[in-house]
C-alpha cells in the first residue's frame, strides 16, 4: 500500500495509509505547535504496539485475559551518534499469570515484525514484571 504524505502548514508532516491519516508534529522547541506526535515516537510506539499484538495474541490462543498486561518501552542511545542502541521491553503481567509462560511471553514479544526490520545491532531486551 503506498503511502502519500502531504504538508497541511507549520511543522506538520501527514500521511495517508489507505483510508487512514496519521498525522505528526514537531515540539514547540523544534518550531512545532506540539499538536500531535513527532514521527520518532510513532516509531517507537509502531515498535511498542507490534510488540504488543504478539503479547496479546500469545494470550489469546491460551486463553488467558490480557485485560491486564502492559507493555512498557524505552531506550537507550549512543551517545555520539545519537543512534538507538537498545531497546527496553517491559511486560508487566498480573500476580496470576502462569509463570510457566514468562519466556513464551518474551518470545512472542520478540517475533515482532517491526522489530525484524531493524539493524541486528539494536538490542532489544524484553523481560517480565509483576
Amino acid at each position: 500500500m503506498p503511502i502519500e504524505v502531504y504538508f497541511p502548514g507549520g511543522r506538520k508532516v501527514n500521511a495517508k495509509l489507505g483510508s487512514f491519516e496519521i498525522k505528526t508534529d514537531q515540539s514547540v522547541a523544534s518550531g512545532g505547535e506540539g499538536s500531535a506526535p513527532e514521527p520518532f515516537a510513532l516509531f517507537l510506539a509502531s515498535l511498542a504496539t507490534c510488540a504488543g499484538i504478539y503479547v496479546k495474541s500469545f494470550c489469546d490462543n491460551r486463553q488467558i485475559p490480557a485485560d491486564r498486561i502492559t507493555l512498557t518501552m524505552d531506550y537507550e542511545s549512543d551517545p555520539v551518534t545519537k543512534l538507538l542502541s537498545r531497546m527496553i521491553i517491559k511486560i508487566l503481567v498480573p500476580p496470576d499469570f502462569p509463570e510457566k509462560y514468562d519466556s513464551a511471553v518474551i518470545n512472542a514479544a520478540a517475533l515482532c515484525k517491526v522489530k525484524k526490520h531493524l539493524k541486528e545491532s539494536i538490542g532489544f531486551e524484553i523481560t517480565v514484571s509483576r
